[in-house]
């Protein structure tokens, strides 16, 4: 690693440590690193992982936490602080900041965050909107499967859906796997219809955008999408703004044309929907992960939030995401943009 890499990685409490000099202890017992030797040196040659720093690296982001921000109400373990230095490559001031907005996102959106158990979107799960394939693609990442066609609005409004994302998405990622590769979502617009585009608004995007990229700990490699109608002009068009250069060049947008997506997922990881060899697409098996997951859930979303009012005046929310930001967001302006692509 190069001086200046090596430079990011300080903090108050391992400035004085060289790359020469040992950890400052060994890691305790509550952790214990499930990576494979093969992701072990992914992780040091992409995210700046060093097995043996581990402990410092970890330490010193806690440190930080305790001393810049007290009232932050965040879990401290090791395995949960790993989650944000691997999701910033080990930059404890990125670190720090993405997971002071990861607080921030989930106070901020109460309707999507609160009571956020399996057992409370069983109609969302139930529909098929949203499932992760059973097979890695060739660099590892879980594959994020979205169905917007499955949505009925009439049933329920579409923050269960961002509800059912997210929860999804926690647990993901407390795989150290995950952690290391990231995911890759693909999504499937066969059949939205412009009434239904329209839920989709300037605000929610914003919102959802900046979850995303800048309030959650998580790696996306790639945005497949497919049978995307014309509309998606308009639907892409509310989303683009809002994203960063980096994330705009993960989209792929492959029509109907599967051989193109064959060229980045191959057939025999998808399903057959998808001219894929892996079978009928099945809901069932990640539906009876998430349930199974219940008392997590329970525990982290669903206890009373003391008052904490501090945190937030403390911290701008990520961009994006902020209550204050005055959004057009009715249908009709929703509407007026999606009808300039036909």
């Amino acid at each position: 690693m190069s001086e200046e890499s090596d430079s990011l990685r300080t903090s108050p409490s391992a400035a004085s440590l060289s790359e020469n000099e040992l950890p400052l202890a060994p890691e305790p017992p509550g952790y214990v690193c499930s990576l494979t030797e093969e992701l072990v040196t992914k992780a040091r040659e992409e995210l700046q992982e060093k097995p043996e720093w581990r402990l410092r690296d970890v330490q010193a982001l806690r440190d930080m936490v305790r001393k810049e921000r007290p009232n932050l109400g965040t879990a401290l373990d090791d395995a949960f602080l790993l989650r944000f230095l691997r999701a910033r490559k080990f930059d404890y001031d990125r670190a720090l900041q993405l997971l002071v907005n990861y607080h921030s996102c989930r106070r901020s959106w109460p309707e999507v965050f609160t009571n956020l158990k399996p057992s409370a979107l069983k109609d969302v799960l139930a529909s098929g909107f949203l499932t992760v394939l059973p097979h890695t693609d060739p660099r590892g990442c879980h594959i994020l499967c979205i169905r917007p066609d499955r949505w009925i609005p009439s049933n329920y409004p579409i923050t269960e859906n961002i509800r059912a994302i997210y929860l999804t998405l926690e647990k993901l990622i407390q795989s150290e796997e995950t952690q290391v590769n990231g995911i890759v979502i693909l999504a499937d617009y066969k059949g939205v219809s412009l009434s239904k585009a329209s839920h989709f608004g300037p605000f929610i995007a914003k919102k959802v955008i900046g979850i995303l990229q800048d309030g959650f700990p998580i790696r996306i490699k790639a945005v497949h999408v497919v049978n995307e109608p014309r509309i998606f002009k308009g639907i892409f068009a509310i989303i683009k703004p809002f994203l960063k250069e980096k994330i705009a060049n993960r989209f792929f947008l492959h029509g109907s044309d599967l051989n193109s997506l064959h060229t980045n997922l191959p057939r025999s990881i998808l399903p057959k929907e998808y001219g894929g060899t892996a079978g009928d697409l099945d809901i069932t098996a990640w539906n009876e992960v998430l349930l199974a997951s219940e008392e997590d859930f329970v525990r982290e979303f669903c206890q009373p939030v003391p008052a904490c009012d501090s945190i937030l005046s403390q911290t701008l929310p990520p961009e994006g995401l902020s209550s204050d930001v005055q959004c057009d967001d009715s249908v009709r302006a929703v509407k007026s943009q999606l009808y300039s692509c036909y």
